[in-house]
């Protein structure tokens, strides 16, 4: 006999789970459609990894071990200089830890000294290279060693971190600047609008290149100097994007009510305008980074960047510009400045798909 109950249930749904129930944020469904992006969201876990280990190049690449026991004393180099009579040198000048007799101390019996995997700085000089300068790749220097003896691969790890950590600082500061500038006009627009564009017309015309000219004729170069020239210059594009975001939003219904209840306006500005203004923004940071470092390299190569002791993307193409048979300079160079831009890229690709707000459509 069929139960009397079972009619009645046959028409109750199933009750809806805890994730059916409770709605994404649009940060969410965007993280969420950006992680669906492999490609960028690879790119992303890549160059997240590459940048991590080349904060800590002193730990992978270094001329300087990393402990030293010796004469049951503890050493650490890293942290401490200390002379070559520390460990049975003649003079009181700071230890060579590449010298042949100073490796044969802490060699010798009881002793022991743990090295970084590729033991050479970014301006050590191997005086004791078995061919002259540059060198092609060997069992002492892995990418061979540039016109002055300092080995290619660490030069290409303390690069890579300076390349972007530069792009990261440009790209905040970029970013600052034109954010503020965008909102103040696109908020208040009438005459503030107005004479910013007049005034942002006139900057733009300022030529860049001629002024970093006079600017390096005039100071040494530095990356502070660099930075701030191509930060007073490299956020007018980003102002109009969120100048054009601000002035769609000034007057939709949220601004209003949030205007009706009193708040002020740098608290409307801050709390409601900004948030949903800085899609473009974000989407535009790995584009705005890849052209930060593009622009490092180009003054580097031409001279106008870093100090020459500074290692850089730049002078190392430089180098092999000037080098031409020593391929081992140039190719390598070029094959990390082509991948972390590729890599910027992608990530840049994928959060604009992953912003667009027709996704959900």
């Amino acid at each position: 006999m069929k139960p009397i109950l079972e009619p009645a249930l046959e028409g109750v749904m199933t009750a809806p789970t805890v994730t059916d129930s409770v709605p994404l944020s649009p940060w969410r469904r965007a993280w969420r459609r950006f992680r669906a992006q492999r490609l960028g969201f690879c790119s992303l876990l890549i160059l997240s990894t590459l940048f991590v280990l080349s904060l800590g190049a002193e730990l992978l690449s270094n001329d300087k071990p990393l402990v030293v026991r010796y004469h049951d004393a503890w050493y650490f180099p890293l942290v401490q200089s200390y002379p070559e009579t520390a460990f049975g040198g003649d003079f009181p000048t700071p230890a060579d830890y590449l010298d042949p007799y100073i490796r044969d101390r802490l060699s010798s019996a009881g002793n022991w000294a743990l090295f970084a995997p590729n033991p050479y700085a970014a301006n050590t000089i191997n005086y004791f290279a078995p061919s002259p300068n540059p060198a092609p790749p060997s069992r002492a220097n892995w990418l061979g060693t540039d016109d002055r003896g300092r080995d290619v691969l660490a030069r290409l790890l303390y690069g890579f971190r300076i390349s972007l950590l530069f792009g990261l600082a440009l790209t905040v500061v970029g970013c600052a600047l034109g954010i503020v500038a965008g909102a103040i006009q696109g908020y208040f627009a009438g005459r503030i609008d107005l004479v910013g564009q007049r005034l942002i017309e006139v900057w733009s015309s300022m030529p860049e290149l001629y002024l970093l000219l006079i600017f390096a004729s005039m100071f040494e170069p530095s990356l502070l100097i660099l930075l701030v020239l191509l930060s007073v210059f490299g956020w007018m594009g980003l102002a109009d994007y969120v100048r054009a975001e601000f002035l769609r939003n000034r007057n939709l219904e949220y601004v209003l009510a949030a205007r009706a209840l009193g708040l002020t306006d740098w608290q409307i500005i801050w709390r409601h305008l900004l948030p949903n203004s800085l899609t473009a923004v974000i989407a535009f940071l790995p584009f705005r980074m890849s052209g930060a470092v593009l622009a490092l390299t180009s003054f580097d190569f031409l001279g106008l960047g870093v100090p020459a002791s500074t290692p850089s993307l730049g002078e190392l193409l430089a180098q092999g510009k000037a080098n031409l048979d020593a391929w081992w300079i140039s190719l390598p160079t070029f094959a990390v400045l082509v991948g972390m831009l590729l890599l910027l890229v992608f990530i840049g690709e994928a959060l604009r798909a992953a912003l667009d707000p027709r996704a959900d459509a």
